[in-house]
């Protein structure tokens, strides 16, 4: 294992599609934010069928694959030498599964940015299968970067916007979102919907919907005092709503330059590893969203296997 797997870098998954590249527009972003260097990461499958009639194609098949991932890596790593960032950019081709390669490597990661599809996107599929499950697994933030093309005129100077859910899960969405707002001299959006709370339809006369809101604004007031005491110069905007959450959070994050989300909610079913509400702003976000869950050390995914020296294409 090499030293520079233990810096704390802004990881971003490549495979050589546009998603992937405006990942790594973002990410050399992110970097340069934080400054810490950029780390482009790369992965490739191995045929296991081994059988003495196959060694010869699944050679030749393995070898294609390997120069197509080395290319996928220089193209990245042309496009973040575009960026004219001040930061150090690092490269990585390993074995494995997309997902089991990314999750290893968000362990001593800051962040890991990809983008919302991949190379093996699905016709009508809104979401590749390695953001979401990286959404679940990875021992980091996540950023999914919604969107192939260039960020919209105004991304640079919107808000950060961030869901608040009441729970102590969202501790870690908080804290994320005033970091993020602090280093982007941006404002914060501060959004909590309860309208699917467990609250009775019969009961929700004018009286008992304004008695519920004054209450939930308590709330939202509770849980972001420590951070406005700790983050002074971030000017906070709230946003209490009688809405569904994913809705709000979609209409507030349509100016925005990131929505940050926790990975599971107040009310979420006991197991379940992506709460609804996360799940559904990655499918239908305006801008990148960050996927924060409250303790990362509990995932399990397979890790990945490193290049040997012969086959090393770059790191």
């Amino acid at each position: 294992m090499h030293a520079q797997l233990h810096r704390r870098t802004v990881v971003v998954g490549v495979d050589g599609s546009d998603q992937a590249l405006h990942a790594v527009r973002w990410g050399a972003a992110e970097a340069e934010r934080w400054r810490v260097p950029l780390r482009l990461v790369t992965a490739f499958g191995l045929l296991i069928d081994h059988a003495p009639d196959r060694l010869h194609t699944e050679d030749r098949y393995r070898r294609a694959l390997l120069h197509r991932a080395r290319r996928y890596l220089a193209e990245a790593a042309v496009e973040a030498a575009q960026q004219d960032r001040r930061i150090e950019v690092e490269q990585q081709l390993l074995v494995g599964h997309p997902l089991s390669v990314l999750v290893a490597e968000s362990r001593p990661a800051r962040l890991v940015v990809i983008g919302d599809r991949g190379q093996s996107r699905i016709e009508g599929l809104l979401l590749g299968s390695v953001a979401v499950g990286l959404a679940v697994h990875a021992h980091c933030p996540v950023i999914v970067v919604r969107g192939a093309g260039e960020e919209k005129p105004d991304a640079a100077a919107g808000p950060v916007v961030v869901g608040v859910d009441g729970s102590a899960n969202g501790d870690a969405a908080l804290a994320f979102a005033f970091e993020a707002a602090a280093v982007r001299h941006a404002p914060l959006v501060a959004v909590h919907a309860w309208a699917d709370l467990m609250i009775d339809p019969l009961l929700r006369s004018a009286a008992d919907l304004a008695e519920i809101e004054v209450t939930e604004r308590e709330l939202l007031v509770e849980r972001l005092a420590g951070w406005v005491l700790k983050y002074p110069d971030v000017v906070v905007k709230q946003v209490v709503a009688c809405s569904r959450p994913a809705g709000m959070l979609v209409e507030q994050a349509s100016r925005a330059q990131l929505l940050v989300v926790g990975s599971r909610g107040r009310g979420e079913f006991s197991g379940m590893l992506l709460g609804s509400v996360s799940h559904a702003v990655l499918h239908r976000a305006p801008c990148p969203v960050a996927v924060v869950r409250p303790d990362a050390k509990s995932a399990r995914v397979e890790a990945s296997t490193e290049i040997s020296d012969g086959d090393r294409g770059a790191g």
